[in-house]
């Protein structure tokens, strides 16, 4: 690949890095969301603490952690304590400023299904399930989504709601009694969708270089408003490139 080339997956990793300049504190999980949060830190968040729902909080990896129980974690960390304390003290306490998330659908309102697709009682595929999504997409102060544009993942309704968004309209957060802000943002590989209308359904904000609102409209399973000042995205620095290729992950195991 001509060092100028980029692939989708890293300007996802780079957008969502820019996305984070000026956070504090950010909830993050390994892959793709890791690369983009040691990319902000060295860019446009140098004091950002990356917390790990292991029970990591604070951590400098020394190299690309392969999971949230790896050993890298913890060196450097500025606190380790347990899963339970570290939802308790820190994500139930409202600390969190972001959150990054995931998964296998997303209709809409930013309400995700990381559970079954299909029927629950005898779905085609089972999914991980929660895991601590569900607490995170309820308590965080806003949640960036990372997922890549796909009609089958960007769905009119979801085959189950493992984590709540906006759940349906600008209000029922609030009459469910749900602390979080909820979704902000989804990072695509084609576009920037936020939810900043008074309904708090998904838009499209922001354009990649060389996609159109057609292509976002194909991959998306419903009829998708579009912001009425649609930015265009610029495309990744060489000094961003360099350091996702060279020193976040020089192995290709998620930028390819």
């Amino acid at each position: 690949m001509p060092d100028q080339a980029y692939t989708p997956a890293e300007m996802m990793i780079v957008v969502a890095a820019r996305k984070l300049a000026g956070v504090r504190t950010v909830f993050v999980g390994v892959g793709m969301p890791n690369i983009a949060c040691n990319l902000a830190r060295r860019t446009v968040a140098p004091n950002l603490e990356l917390i790990y729902e292991s029970g990591v909080y604070g951590a400098q990896p020394a190299r690309l952690p392969l999971s949230i129980g790896d050993p890298t974690l913890v060196s450097g960390a500025t606190s380790v304590v347990s899963m339970a304390d570290l939802f308790g003290l820190y994500l139930q306490r409202g600390l969190v400023q972001v959150a990054l998330l995931g998964g296998a659908q997303i209709d809409r309102y930013g309400n995700l299904n990381t559970t079954v697709i299909g029927d629950y009682a005898h779905p085609r595929t089972r999914l991980p399930g929660s895991g601590g999504a569900c607490e995170i997409a309820i308590n965080a102060q806003q949640l960036f989504m990372i997922m890549r544009l796909k009609r089958r993942a960007f769905v009119e309704k979801l085959d189950f709601v493992t984590s709540p968004g906006h759940l349906g309209d600008a209000n029922r957060r609030a009459a469910f009694g749900l602390p979080g802000a909820g979704p902000s943002l989804v990072i695509t590989d084609k576009a920037v969708l936020d939810f900043a209308n008074s309904e708090r359904e998904m838009q499209v904000a922001e354009l990649y270089p060389q996609v159109t609102l057609a292509e976002v409209q194909a991959e998306t399973g419903w009829p998708l408003r579009a912001a009425a000042n649609l930015v265009a995205t610029s495309a990744p620095t060489a000094a961003e490139l360099e350091c996702i290729r060279h020193e976040l992950d020089p192995m290709g195991l998620y930028r390819n």
